[in-house]
């Protein structure tokens, strides 16, 4: 499936682009945030009113542009699917699905201030906690779905938390959140996985040419022994021909 790209051009609306803070907490937050963005763009590419970011300024109160958010993860439905400096909540639409990458040090932040802005503020209809490396979430991928103004645990199903907003399921796969597609039964590929896949297919077709040169060589050596072998029942039938006639024997 190709994506296609943001087609719009970025209009520069007077709010910052930057709070100053870091993108992420640790090599793995950074990584899985990354990769999640590029799945859910992916999985959404021929949709085109669904905006899929994160990592980017979320304005909430206008004319106040210290009153932001920037969800790590986001997708929003019934927008325009183009290239933003930020997101302006009172020209868009709120975003329907978030994840924030959580870690020890942002714990009261995401369980507390975040969750009350993302329920009460924005009103996004579903939010997952996802703590990579196990610090201090437990269990260590959570959910809530708003309803009726208060967001409600999310039940696990077989192991995942599944996302009425998205149709996907939730899946932790050691320090990695993978997306689950139960229409397909398979996960979505992450880029990492992509890269992967195209590095042992790399592998496997060096490794198939590996053996046709290899069987080549040994053809063309059979090929040679079958021919040399030939050559000597030749001389030897040319031989007994000659004995037989009273000749002379051709050298060997």
């Amino acid at each position: 499936m190709s994506i296609r790209p943001f087609l719009l051009p970025r209009l520069d609306n007077g709010y910052p682009t930057s709070d100053g803070r870091p993108m992420a907490e640790t090599d793995y937050h950074r990584d899985l945030m990354i990769d999640l963005i590029a799945t859910l763009r992916a999985f959404y590419a021929e949709q085109e009113n669904v905006y899929v970011s994160g990592n980017l300024l979320l304005f909430y109160v206008e004319n106040n542009r210290r009153k932001h958010i920037s969800p790590d993860v986001f997708v929003v439905k019934g927008v325009g699917k183009y290239q933003r400096d930020n997101y302006l909540l009172w020209d868009e639409r709120p975003p329907a699905f978030v994840i924030e990458l959580t870690s020890s040090s942002t714990r009261n932040e995401d369980l507390t201030t975040k969750m009350a802005l993302y329920r009460d503020v924005l009103k996004a209809q579903e939010y997952f906690l996802f703590d990579p490396c196990e610090d201090y979430l437990d269990p260590s991928m959570q959910g809530w779905r708003l309803r009726s103004g208060t967001y409600r645990r999310i039940r696990p199903v077989a192991g995942r938390l599944p996302s009425r907003t998205t149709g996907l399921h939730l899946e932790r796969d050691g320090t990695v959140l993978r997306l689950w597609n139960p229409e397909t039964g398979e996960r979505l590929l992450l880029p990492s996985d992509a890269a992967e896949e195209r590095a042992e297919q790399a592998e496997e077709r060096a490794e198939q040419a590996k053996e046709i040169a290899l069987s080549a060589v040994q053809a063309r050596r059979e090929a040679e022994q079958r021919a040399a072998a030939s050559a000597a029942e030749v001389a030897r039938l040319l031989r007994e021909l000659a004995i037989l006639r009273g000749e002379a024997p051709p050298p060997e």
